[in-house]
């Protein structure tokens, strides 16, 4: 069953998320966050830890999710809401899908890997035996003005380092 949450819920969640991708981003790793809702509050939070950790498998999403499924006791994860500031990747949906997570919010589209709707959408799939509400682009601007400022400032720090 889908979770529907007023606008303003959304982006309440959204800045959460946001401050996870804040996290990220003070990491040098690539400023991604997410928190997962059940019955009005956060139950878990993740931001991105593929740099850290050295595990490619480090996404924000993957990490909110066993957290939440280590707090619940559970795999499975209904009744929540999922809240990333990038579309989720294949990796991600399919966690996601396996999780049984009724609802994503996302802040910004990810036209090179997304799977909510850009490059795939895994999330309607009848083949698959279940199917997520997805809610995109709450605080569009926000994230992907983070996203955008990340690389902005990788690619003039290479350059520099280049130029040496």
């Amino acid at each position: 069953m889908a979770i529907s949450h007023p606008p303003r819920s959304h982006e309440q969640w959204m800045r959460s998320a946001i401050a996870e991708a804040v996290k990220a981003e003070s990491k040098a790793e690539v400023p991604i966050g997410c928190v997962i809702v059940r019955d009005g509050r956060i139950i878990a939070r993740g931001h991105n830890l593929r740099e850290t950790s050295q595990d490619p498998t480090g996404h924000a999403e993957l990490i909110a999710i066993r957290k939440a499924a280590r707090k619940l006791g559970s795999w499975r994860l209904l009744d929540t809401a999922l809240y990333v500031t990038l579309e989720p990747c294949t990796m991600c949906m399919g966690a996601i899908i396996l999780a049984r997570i009724p609802t994503v919010v996302f802040g910004c589209l990810d036209p090179k890997g997304g799977a909510a709707g850009s490059l795939y959408d895994l999330s309607d799939d009848a083949r698959l035996n279940h199917r997520v509400e997805l809610v995109p682009r709450v605080l569009e601007s926000e994230c992907s003005s983070l996203l955008r400022s990340f690389f902005a400032e990788l690619r003039s720090r290479k350059r520099i380092a280049a130029a040496h």
